[in-house]
């Protein structure tokens, strides 16, 4: 099975031709991503209008690009599938319509993928990982703790209150005038900075459950960056450097409540989504899964942040799995809760 896949939720327009190869090394035929990073700089963040004209603008390349590198042709490839929210509704209909008319024009089935469901089952695509297992799903948009059953059988333990963590991040990098995005750009200058100059109180350590909240954490740092005079090269790597060392502490802390809420007792932890490409993030999991003696899995950096390949790979998955393609009828949805996404 060979899927064309597409992904324009925010500000990558991607798109991928996926297999379901035996072999995880030989499941990626290809995965083309035309980042808008450079566009949305200037305003600290993603602006919806410009994104969607992006995505109009370069989706037919990206597409052709797509299938010339994995040496196909749109007769060739079995399923079009395409993600159909949670995102900005601009991007989201760019990608959609366009999965639409090449599945009809060509005769092809057509999966509309929630993205949260791609970005949790990207470790899938790349290793042997079985079920259950439990998730840290922490992106820009989203944040969360997930027992995973099985495909589309997602239990969620508990999330953000307020941002996601790669939200946090973004806003924290924008108070410290650091560029967008501002994870890379807080783990690059936290490499020189001292973790513990700037004191944070560990947010909801009294509070039951694994839910989680950043806001304390922003208001925080604003506070320490208003006590300096001006702010030098050291006083942000110092602030960027504390700053993530209490992120990653909320997360692990309640990444361990959410292991004691599990009912299966996995044998398998695993994060996804753009921070899971914090290297502080991972290695502080990796020292948990060690001492209690189970696996650890995250994607490749390269497939933490938005892209086709995971979509693609959800479709082969809900395929797999029993679940039927998607009518053509089927609409966006800006909001769709991964414990909603089955009929």
């Amino acid at each position: 099975m060979k899927v064309l896949a597409i992904e324009s939720s925010c500000d990558e327009t991607s798109a991928a031709v996926v297999c379901d190869s035996e072999n995880p090394e030989n499941r990626i035929l290809s995965n083309v991503i035309k980042s808008q990073i450079a566009v949305h700089a200037k305003y600290g963040g993603v602006v919806p209008e410009i994104a969607a004209r992006n995505h109009i603008d370069v989706i037919d390349v990206v597409i052709e690009e797509a299938l010339e590198q994995a040496g196909e042709e749109l007769r060739t490839v079995d399923v079009v599938a395409a993600t159909a929210g949670p995102g900005l509704i601009g991007g989201l209909l760019v990608g959609m319509v366009t999965a639409k008319t090449l599945a009809m024009m060509n005769r092809k089935p057509f999966m509309a993928i929630n993205h949260l469901e791609g970005h949790l089952l990207t470790p899938r695509l790349c290793y042997d990982v079985e079920f259950p297992h439990l998730l840290l799903l922490a992106s820009g948009g989203h944040c969360f703790f997930s027992e995973i059953f099985g495909v589309g059988q997602y239990k969620i333990l508990g999330q953000s209150l307020d941002d996601a963590a790669g939200e946090a991040f973004d806003k924290v990098a924008k108070m410290l005038g650091l560029k967008y995005p501002g994870g890379p750009a807080i783990e690059r200058i936290a490499k020189n900075g001292d973790s513990s100059r700037f004191q944070y109180t560990i947010p909801m350590q009294r509070r039951s459950g694994c839910d989680v909240s950043f806001s304390g954490i922003k208001t925080a740092t604003r506070t320490h960056i208003a006590s300096l005079e001006t702010l030098s090269d050291q006083d942000r790597a110092d602030i960027s450097a504390s700053f993530q060392r209490i992120v990653v502490t909320h997360l692990t802390n309640k990444l361990r409540v959410a292991y004691q809420m599990t009912k299966s007792k996995p044998k398998n932890i695993v994060v996804a989504g753009g921070v899971a490409a914090n290297q502080a993030l991972r290695m502080a999991i990796t020292g948990i899964c060690d001492r209690k003696r189970i696996n650890f899995t995250a994607p490749p950096l390269g497939l933490c942040s938005d892209n086709a390949a995971m979509i693609g790979w959800a479709a082969i998955e809900r395929l797999r799995s029993g679940f039927a393609s998607s009518s053509l009828n089927v609409k966006t949805r800006p909001r769709w809760p991964i414990d909603e996404i089955n009929p």
